[in-house]
């Protein structure tokens, strides 16, 4: 069962748990000289609302292994530099205060779509009667 609505939820979660992989990243690297903190682009909801409608009415699947995976590595989204402050002398941009925050929010953020997620499933279920 595939929804265009579980699929913008699906979207979001992969972009808030590679937003999370990058605050880590930030976060490690705090002491690191020249080390410029990194973030991903936001996500603009009416380009994802596109990209899901467009796919689920143009692509038919025939086989579920002919769909590939999708990596971090191969990651669909655009991360940037977003120095949380002015270089310190040794040249690092990373504010922990300010990185921790961001992490705080994206664990909010994805716990609300994995609710939202899972409150969907369980309507499906109720509606096919399991």
């Amino acid at each position: 069962m595939d929804t265009p609505f579980l699929s913008l939820l699906r979207e979001r979660m992969t972009w808030l748990h590679q937003r999370q992989d990058l605050l880590a990243q930030n976060v490690a690297n705090a002491d690191t000289p020249r080390y410029a903190a990194r973030d991903l682009k936001a996500q603009e909801f009416s380009d994802a609302l596109k990209k899901v409608t467009s796919q689920s009415s143009s692509m038919t699947v025939t086989n579920t292994r002919h769909i590939g995976l999708s990596t971090s590595r191969n990651s669909p989204f655009e991360d940037r530099e977003a120095p949380d402050i002015e270089a310190s002398p040794n040249g690092n941009s990373v504010s922990l205060e300010s990185q921790m925050i961001k992490v705080s929010d994206t664990q909010a953020q994805f716990a609300a779509a994995a609710n939202l997620y899972a409150k969907a499933m369980t309507m499906m279920k109720t509606a096919i009667g399991r």
